[in-house]
């Protein structure tokens, strides 16, 4: 049986970039955990990924109990989405400012869990000793993917390899992908930009969270980041790790990872 999640996060701006346009949210309490990395350039990018933070906790909070939790996430995301838009009409140098989003909700004490995702940051769960992402990316090359044209390691190293396809803040609306599922005592969620991501290959991911399969939330996230970082960081680096307790584990206090 589930008794708790618990979860940190940490965000850093990594080797590359003068700023940090990425944000996140650590709500236990709530069951609220959300990473967005923006865009855009002028602060714009650090402007649109808090509007998106601010709006996605904002909804999910004044969430109706009667209303399907799934419904719930997509109207999140559209807010944020349409807020985003409505502060570039406001402000024309914002002009263009976007984010991803990518979200974990959770009932606290149950073992449910609903993603909701724009863009190509990430969620993973690892259960088992396998890793699995539960995201998919919505870029170009993605899609290239799923069509056979290219390999992921092609991808990985293609020059529009970062073209997003979705991020709210573009279009007047968005179409999130949004599912549900049941965790597992035990199972631990990675939520990130994709400064983590662009550093490692999955099977790279894989072999550091096994290498600290005992480590808390806290020291998960900045041993993630570190080690992003000494792989060059080209950008952003935002982590949140969520651990799944049960009844025969021990207690872990939640905690924001330092950047």
């Amino acid at each position: 049986m589930i008794r708790q999640w618990v979860g940190a996060g940490g965000t850093h701006p990594g080797q590359v970039r003068p700023g940090n346009e990425d944000a996140l949210a650590v709500l236990g309490a709530e069951g609220i955990y959300v990473v967005a990395d923006g865009m855009g350039g002028h602060a714009a990018g650090e402007v649109a990924s808090g509007i998106a933070i601010e709006e996605i906790v904002a909804a999910l909070r004044e969430s109706s109990a009667g209303a399907a939790r799934r419904d719930q996430v997509a109207d999140a995301l559209q807010r944020a989405n349409q807020r985003i838009l409505a502060e570039a009409d406001r402000e024309p140098e914002r002009s263009g400012m976007g984010t991803t989003a990518t979200l974990l909700w959770v009932d606290p004490g149950s073992d449910h869990y609903i993603i909701g995702h724009v863009g190509d940051s990430r969620a993973y769960r690892m259960r088992d000793h396998v890793l699995k992402l539960l995201t998919r990316d919505h870029t170009w090359v993605q899609l290239e993917v799923d069509s056979g044209r290219l390999s992921p390691d092609q991808a990985r190293r293609h020059p529009y390899s970062s073209v997003l396809l979705q991020a709210l803040g573009v279009e007047e609306a968005v179409t999130p992908d949004v599912f549900e599922d049941s965790a597992a005592p035990g199972d631990l969620f990675l939520l990130c930009s994709d400064g983590l991501t662009a550093t490692m290959t999955d099977p790279e991911l894989k072999r550091i969270l096994e290498r600290l399969a005992d480590a808390s939330p806290p020291v998960l996230v900045r041993e993630l980041m570190r080690e992003a970082n000494q792989h060059g960081a080209p950008d952003n680096v935002t982590v949140i790790a969520i651990r799944v307790i049960g009844d025969a584990e021990v207690d872990a206090p939640s905690e924001v990872a330092a950047a």
